[in-house]
């Protein structure tokens, strides 16, 4: 047996034996993500419920400041820069991974030599048994840091993450740190600029401790979980040499919190450039989706949370059904509601295929289902969350040439101009929306204008050369090209 699995393997069993030490559910939420593919899909109930027990322990349980690692003097090389991110692609294929990857793509192209770093453990502690220290991805190196043993809770992972972070960077002799997983990346970050006087730079896309009171019922502002999480963000923010965010209304939020406006920049959500390609023929996939040719098809395509309102869609789906409208409701995504939202669905009377959910998708197929669609809906609730971030899905949309219809909220007012690429409607109003589009759908022209109107403003915007050009002139600025 070679070194790497048996790495893995020595990995894996130190973190089954410390979780089952001290957390029980956290075991066995491990021991299903080790199952084999088929298995772990038949358990995914079990595994979301197993995800969203209690821990006992947070990152949010341990002091901010994460201990500097001994270190000596290096020479930064002047354009390399050095991602800390949570997870990475192939193994992860959600939103922020698929972000870190095209930026650094279109970093490299911009001429800079970015690197990643994952968090420590990443993959094995996923229940992926890939032990490579590095992985070459469209020419970006992907580092990991896997010890042969994890030491369990918060304070000793992250000291331990950034003692190995500190060995990388001596080899790879970055200018500048780019911490964009979350608040603990941006504490190792922080604890590596002690030790190397490296600038760092924070990217925050999203406000996770607002995610996490918009994801279930009952927490509040209150909980003591809350404030931990939003204090620990507010210190990555306050103390990194610069702050990028993907809106406007974000950038608010930052400088609310003490940040000096002039170190927090707006990078924003960007597209592939295969998204501004025609669309694929959509012919076959409503053939297979039994969609008739005469029927008009809204949909969607993300995470099926609470806070999306993916509910006030269907209920304006069943009030259009109800007055003769031929249309089809298509959800693409999965998530926690997904179960609530299907028997909603069938209460409604669109559980006979008129409301169609699909399930995650990859994202080379995203198209072929954007090809489908005569309407992008994106009915967001008025969760603080969703006045305050703007989701990639229907950046992606528009660059497709589609309308976006949208809940009236101010981070889809940076995206959405109502009567010119899209409608804004007020969140929760069934009727409303069912209004909305019912008037969309019998105006073709309309559909077209404002398709096109979406697809110059993410051609002009919202490309990932754009984004690296902005990223580029903040390292310039820190003194790091």
């Amino acid at each position: 047996m070679s070194r790497r699995p048996v790495r893995a393997l020595t990995l894996a069993v130190s973190v089954a034996w410390a979780e089952l030490r001290h957390n029980p559910l956290r075991a066995a939420l491990l021991a299903v993500r080790l199952l084999p593919a088929p298995v772990r899909r038949a358990l995914r109930p079990l595994e979301a419920r197993l995800r969203a027990a209690p821990t006992g322990m947070s990152d949010e349980s341990c002091p901010a400041r994460v201990p500097a690692p001994p270190g000596r003097a290096i020479l930064p090389v002047r354009g390399r820069v050095l991602h800390l991110v949570v997870r990475g692609v192939p193994h992860e294929q959600e939103a922020p991974a698929l972000r870190t990857q095209e930026l650094t793509r279109a970093q490299s192209a911009a001429g800079l030599d970015p690197h990643v770093v994952t968090r420590i453990g990443f993959p094995v502690t996923q229940g992926v048994f890939d032990a490579r220290p590095l992985h070459l991805l469209e020419g970006v190196p992907q580092h990991r840091l896997l010890p042969r043993w994890l030491p369990y809770g918060p304070g000793p992972v992250l000291a331990r993450n950034a003692e190995l972070a500190a060995r990388l960077v001596e080899r790879v002799r970055p200018s500048v740190l780019h911490a964009s997983g979350d608040h603990g990346d941006g504490r190792v970050a922080l604890a590596l600029r002690e030790t190397y006087g490296l600038p760092v730079v924070y990217e925050v896309r999203v406000f996770r401790e607002e995610s996490w009171l918009a994801e279930a019922r009952g927490r509040s502002r209150g909980d003591a979980a809350y404030r931990a999480r939003r204090e620990l963000e507010t210190y990555c923010m306050r103390e990194s040499d610069a702050v990028l965010t993907p809106g406007e209304a974000m950038k608010e939020e930052i400088v609310s919190r003490g940040v000096p406006e002039e170190r927090v920049h707006v990078v924003p959500h960007a597209v592939d450039p295969l998204f501004l390609e025609p669309l694929p023929d959509g012919g076959p996939l409503r053939a297979r989706l039994g969609i008739g040719p005469e029927e008009y098809v809204v949909g969607t395509v993300g995470g099926l949370t609470r806070h999306e309102g993916i509910g006030t869609l269907l209920e304006a789906g069943a009030e259009l059904r109800h007055r003769g409208v031929p249309l089809r409701l298509l959800v693409v995504g999965d998530g926690p509601e997904r179960r609530a939202l299907q028997e909603l669905a069938g209460r409604l009377g669109l559980g006979d295929g008129t409301a169609l959910f699909t399930g995650r998708v990859p994202l080379q197929q995203v198209r072929n289902h954007h090809a489908v669609l005569d309407v992008f809906a994106v009915p967001r609730t008025d969760e603080r969350v969703c006045h305050l971030v703007t989701p990639l899905e229907p950046v992606e949309a528009m660059a497709s040439g589609l309308p976006v219809v949208a809940s009236d909220v101010p981070a889809m007012r940076e995206l959405v101009e109502s009567g010119v690429n899209g409608r804004l409607i007020p969140s929760k109003s069934p009727l409303a929306w069912a209004e909305a589009l019912e008037l969309l759908l019998e105006n073709p022209r309309t559909q077209d204008a404002w398709g096109a109107a979406g697809r110059a403003l993410v051609t002009r915007e919202r490309t990932w050369a754009r984004v690296a050009a902005t990223t580029r002139d903040t390292y310039r600025a820190l003194g790091c090209l």
